[in-house]
């Protein structure tokens, strides 16, 4: 297996995935009221961000290895899928 290729996929995939969702989360946010707008295409859009990183991180994985690429493939989507939420978890108790 290509564990720095699994390793390095996952972890660029899941700072794409946090990042984004903090990003939309803080585009959603109204500044006077200090609570989230009803905007229906970014609540999709921060649905959908995560999802396609994993996809798009996943495919890569597959196509730039020879062998066992379906196992290669979903250890990548569940090591983005962890690093995605330990990532979003510290960034809640970093920021605030």
């Amino acid at each position: 297996m290509r564990w720095k290729l699994l390793i390095i996929t996952s972890l660029v995939a899941a700072l794409m995935n946090a990042g984004g969702m903090r990003a939309l989360v803080y585009w959603m946010i109204d500044t006077t009221e200090r609570m989230p707008s009803p905007r229906p295409h970014a609540i999709f859009a921060l649905l959908a961000a995560p999802v396609l990183f994993t996809t798009l991180a996943c495919v890569f994985v597959y196509r730039h290895t020879a062998r066992r690429r379906k196992l290669q493939a979903a250890l990548t989507a569940l090591f983005t899928l962890v690093s995605t939420l330990a990532a979003l978890l510290a960034a809640r108790l970093l920021l605030g």
